[in-house]
């Protein structure tokens, strides 16, 4: 019999699994998180986790195709808890995937991210590992952080990929190798709260969905925004994976959104973004606002507020950017003034670069801001 080593920093500890283990586990797996992301069975049974703990683990070491453990850590008692269950998957020549869950007690103490640094330790140095690749579902953005705490570089979403109770979602994916540095690859960009007067930014939520849909059908924002036009028309579904899919491009450290909102009411009154961000650089402003909002001066206002965010070193908070960009298609007036309200300067024009639905292509006119500019401003 195969026998089933501990590991441990001082902290947490990997271990065989035993029967005072059941109950932790079926605690878990009932938890709505659990349920939700991995494709345990629902409904979950004290059997299925005897099951798992007697003959699933064990099974996996004799045959050589899954090392897993139970990990274990003292509660704010002292007292050893179960805390979830890690392990490497083993996919021949050198590869594995890692595989983990929590129980609810121990999540945000960062006692999983060490089991996971003990897990690939260990099969970077006694399985010899290669390449370990992480599998999660689309949206599972605890499994995300995670990973990304790790080192593990995203690679990309596979499509229709990740089998759970007879349903496949898409499955992001990313690999760590051995020898890469654990630690994250790239800036994950959160929207901080930013409050001013009668408007704040801050991230987009749930309860944002039904004015966005509002908004994106609205004719003047389908007319200037092609990718918005490209996908109408707007739903909760379509708003809901515009929303994932910036929030994925913030997580690679490419763009940052906020919402747009009403101090008072927490109302949507717009959005604002900053694309193809180059950390230390520069990166490019897009914006739009709800029709009810247009005229109040909101949006002139967010852009505002996100340049001076934009602009303060990151050192104190700030993104540490040298310049922002814009451009706007050349009939859009009414754009150009909220960027000249908000401090940006026409720097020129791209010709026929922007594609509208009833004339074709026609001229853009580009504006920038530089940090310096900042301190002409009195706003």
């Amino acid at each position: 019999m195969t026998v089933i080593p501990t590991l441990t920093d001082g902290v947490v500890r990997l271990r065989p699994p035993n029967d005072d283990d059941i109950e932790g586990s079926y605690e878990q797996c009932q938890d709505p998180l659990s349920q939700q992301w991995t494709t345990i069975p629902v409904p979950y049974t004290r059997d299925d986790a005897r099951t798992y703990l007697r003959q699933i683990i064990p099974g996996g070491w004799e045959t050589d195709r899954e090392w897993g453990f139970v990990v274990e850590a003292d509660d704010d008692t002292g007292t050893a808890r179960f805390a979830g269950t890690i392990s490497l998957r083993n996919e021949g020549e050198r590869r594995a995937e890692i595989a983990y869950g929590s129980h609810p007690w121990v999540r945000g103490r960062g006692l999983m991210e060490r089991a996971l640094r003990l897990l690939l330790d260990w099969g970077f140095v006694e399985r010899d590992l290669q390449t370990v690749i992480w599998l999660a579902r689309r949206g599972n953005w605890p499994s995300r952080r995670l990973a990304w705490r790790l080192g593990f570089t995203v690679e990309g979403t596979l499509r229709d990929w990740l089998s759970q109770r007879g349903e496949l979602a898409d499955a992001w994916v990313g690999t760590l190798r051995r020898g890469d540095d654990r630690a994250p690859r790239t800036t994950w960009w959160v929207p901080p709260v930013i409050t001013s007067g009668p408007v704040v930014l801050r991230a987009p939520g749930e309860a944002d969905v039904p004015r966005t849909i509002e908004a994106l059908n609205d004719a003047t924002i389908q007319r200037y925004g092609q990718r918005i036009r490209d996908t109408a028309p707007h739903d909760a579904a379509t708003v809901r994976e515009r929303t994932l899919g910036i929030l994925e491009e913030s997580a690679s450290g490419t763009s940052l959104a906020w919402t747009v909102a009403d101090t008072e009411s927490d109302e949507l009154l717009g959005w604002i973004a900053l694309y193809d961000i180059h950390p230390g650089r520069e990166a490019e402003l897009g914006y739009w606002a709800h029709p009810d909002a247009r005229g109040r001066g909101a949006i002139s206002r967010a852009c505002r507020m996100m340049a001076r965010h934009a602009f303060i070193d990151a050192e104190d908070g700030g993104l540490g950017l040298h310049r922002l960009t814009a451009n706007v298609a050349v009939t859009n007036e009414e754009s150009q003034r909220v960027l000249e309200r908000s401090g940006f300067v026409r720097i020129g024009a791209e010709r026929k670069s922007t594609l509208l639905p009833d004339v074709g292509y026609v001229d853009a006119v580009l504006y920038d801001q530089l940090a310096e500019d900042q301190s002409r401003h009195d706003w």
